[in-house]
């Protein structure tokens, strides 16, 4: 029998058809009519009519607010829409002699009317200690400090029995980083929680939900009634009441938890991890105290967002300034093997690694520790062989290659520059194993349980005993830092040797050969294939004018015509492409003001965009041939343009700043951005990102602004960030290339 580990993940959690009972829901949508209710409305309202749904909601204000305006919700919803309903929650109410908080949240094209207790179990004024734990939360600049300070102040503030700061693994896996507990409970620092305990879609939710209160896991949840015409569920997302899984709730009844509440931190929009509050009696957290304690989760969120990009910051400045001295030690030195292994900064200064090895011009030069010759010699040849990538790296070589189980110790990661598939040149890092012991809370696996009727399915654990697990073969992983400085560094490395290559690579020959085959290719397709799209198109615009066409036909046509322009575009492209290696340059001083500005005219009126939306800085003067140059700034601009159309505001900006020895321009833009896995090959032939989508495009752009920018003696690279953005640098020496 197969048994679907995955349950957890796929139960629809945000639409439970059920709230908590420590409240009521009412629905209603944009006209202010019920649609939906909970049914444990006449609990907490007297007097109500036999039957709610279709009623305007203003027939049962007087129930809900004796001493409220008429039409009050209405307003509020009106108010809401205009300023957020941030703005307006939680307004305060009196039911039945009772204070009663009303939120308002939005779902679809309805609205959430949800009713709590406006007073919490605890005595504790959040409001008043919350300025003084924050500052106690911020006292130390240690981030574990600031994680355990942070675990007290909440643990003081609402008073739950047990506080953990539960931090998220990239596989979704938590692992317990810090706690505050009572003294008679114990310890779960260091415990490791697997997936599943907290599944995907409930992740999604927290970053929705800053803050989620389970107030009673002994209550029943109290269902809500709609229309029996209506089956479309509820989606209840931004709920408050949303009742809870009944996995998990059992989940916590099975660790003795009656009562738990968390805050969501998180990094750059995504879920770094939960501030995860546990009681063992039933505790209610009124709505404006829950508010407080979601500004601890922002506070910590912030301050750790700033203290992990100030280390980010502080290791790429470091590995920037290991890539810059290796980049002038090579066009210093003739011997580039030498430049990058010989001097006090190596290879091994420009990632965190404890080995490198640099296979160039049938020499290995080997760095640190790491593997022997003949072990090398086989990691080599598994890659030529089962790597079809530029550029590779992996934390768990020795699940992808056997053999390396046997140097596991030192190289159980590594990341591979390739230089030449064809010469076998590579730049290697290695890093070791980092064999370690996790400690999970119990047995990680779910247990698979059988239901009277035959079906299995996933339980929640039952037992939470410490339950360790070795983890082997596995090194501390590749961050985006050192991924990005090592892209960086074989671009460097590519660039001294295109300078020094001259009668000294074998790839001359070969070279004159390429030449001469894309000159038989470049003639076959402006002949071969250019008359036929030619004729393709003069016959489809001729069928076009025959009136009594079906218009599918007609549909049909059009995209014959379309892709005939986009072949004859393709084919432009590809012969630009191939005749730039052999094109004389026409040098002189160019001003790429009036180049730059002409583009940006033209963009502006093709996209339809605002002015400001693309800033135009200083443009320095440059050394090159005006046609190529002019080339090179049209694609890099009209892609910033078109690959950022879809950003609110839209931002493109262009600059040029001028050392002693280089002109550099950059062009940015707010858009798509690149994933950093794609920066490697975004300068090939006919590659293009997998997050472009419809977006027209052919893949030989970029190839042919890197050609003429190397034609150029100049260099261009690339720095990106998926949903952010992308940043072209232009680099073009100062001197004449006469």
């Amino acid at each position: 029998m197969n048994i679907d580990l995955t349950n957890c993940d796929k139960e629809p959690i945000h639409i439970p058809g059920k709230i908590q009972s420590h409240g009521f829901l009412i629905v209603i949508d944009g006209g202010c009519i019920i649609q939906y209710h909970s049914e444990n409305i006449s609990d907490y309202l007297d007097d109500m009519p036999a039957e709610l749904l279709g009623r305007h909601v203003n027939s049962i204000e007087p129930l809900i607010g004796k001493n409220e305006p008429p039409d009050f919700i209405n307003q509020l919803i009106v108010f809401g829409r205009a300023n957020g309903f941030e703005q307006t929650n939680p307004f305060n109410t009196d039911i039945q002699g009772k204070l009663f908080h009303l939120i308002i949240s939005a779902s679809a094209d309805k609205y959430l009317l949800e009713f709590e207790p406006a007073r919490s179990d605890s005595r504790t004024d959040v409001h008043k200690m919350i300025g003084r734990s924050i500052s106690e939360m911020l006292a130390d600049k240690s981030l574990q400090n600031l994680l355990n300070n942070s675990a007290a102040q909440v643990k003081s503030i609402i008073g739950y029995d047990r506080v953990m700061i539960y931090r998220f693994a990239e596989d979704g896996h938590g692992e317990v980083i810090a706690e505050a507990r009572n003294p008679d409970l114990q310890s779960w620092l260091g415990l490791h929680y697997p997936a599943s305990d907290i599944p995907k879609q409930a992740r999604e939710l927290y970053k929705h939900n800053l803050t989620r209160l389970i107030a009673n896991v002994n209550t029943e949840a109290t269902g809500i009634l709609t229309s029996a015409d209506n089956d479309v569920p509820l989606d209840m997302t931004n709920s408050q009441l949303r009742a809870v899984s009944p996995i998990h709730i059992q989940y916590l009844k099975n660790m003795g938890v009656d009562s738990s509440f968390s805050i969501s931190l998180l990094y750059k929009k995504e879920l770094w991890g939960l501030i995860a509050c546990h009681n063992y009696s039933p505790r209610f957290i009124d709505y404006r105290s829950r508010e407080s304690a979601k500004l601890i989760g922002q506070i910590l969120s912030s301050a750790l967002e700033f203290r992990q990009d100030e280390e980010n910051q502080q290791l790429q400045e470091r590995y920037k300034s290991a890539v810059d001295q290796l980049s002038r030690l090579m066009l210093k030195d003739n011997n580039i093997e030498y430049a990058l292994t010989g001097h006090n900064v190596t290879l091994l200064n420009t990632v965190d690694a404890t080995g490198a090895v640099l296979i160039f011009e049938n020499s290995v030069t080997k760095l640190g520790i790491t593997p022997t010759d003949t072990q090398i010699s086989g990691l080599v040849h598994w890659l030529k062989n089962n790597v079809a990538e530029t550029f590779y790296y992996t934390s768990k070589l020795p699940s992808e290659f056997a053999e390396a189980a046997l140097y596991r110790d030192v190289a159980s990661g590594i990341m591979v520059s390739m230089l030449s598939r064809e010469l076998g040149e590579y730049v290697i890092w290695f890093k070791p194993e980092l064999r370690q012991t996790i400690t999970w809370a119990g047995n990680p696996e779910k247990p698979v349980e059988v239901t009277p009727d035959g079906i299995s399915h996933i339980s929640p654990r039952h037992s939470f005993e410490a339950w360790s697990q070795t983890v082997s073969g596995t090194s501390k992983k590749w961050t985006d830092e050192e991924v990005k400085s090592a892209v960086r560094l074989r671009s460097e490395i590519t660039y001294a040797i295109n300078q020094k290559a001259g009668a000294i690579r074998l790839l001359n020959e070969k070279l004159k050969q390429a030449y001469e085959e894309l000159d038989t290719f470049s003639f076959t397709i402006s002949h071969d294939l250019k008359n036929p799209i030619s004729t393709i198109k003069s016959f489809t615009q001729i069928l076009l004018r025959d009136v009594d066409m079906k218009p599918q036909t007609v549909k049909i046509l059009e995209r014959i015509n379309k892709g005939t322009d986009k072949m004859n575009n393709m084919i432009n492209e590809v012969l630009d492409y191939s005749r730039i290696g052999r094109s004389e340059l026409v040098l002189s001083e160019v001003d790429p003001a009036q180049m730059i500005n002409d583009t940006v005219r033209d963009l502006l009126l093709i996209y339809n965009l605002d002015e400001g939306s693309i800033n135009i800085g200083s443009t320095p003067k440059i050394q090159g041939d005006p046609v190529m140059l002019s080339q090179v700034f049209s694609n890099i601009i009209s892609n910033a343009v078109k690959y950022s159309t879809m950003a609110r505001p839209q931002r493109v900006s262009i600059a040029g700043i001028e050392n002693e020895e280089e002109v550099l321009y950059t062009i940015s833009d707010n858009g798509l951005g690149i994933d950093i896995k794609q920066l490697p090959r975004i300068f090939e032939l006919f590659h293009r990102t997998d997050n472009v989508g419809d977006i027209e495009g052919t893949g030989v752009g970029l190839a042919i602004v890197k050609r003429i920018v190397e034609k150029h003696r100049g260099k261009i690279w690339v720095d990106s960030e998926p949903g952010k953005g992308s940043t072209f640098t232009i680099a073009f020496k100062k001197q004449a290339l006469y």
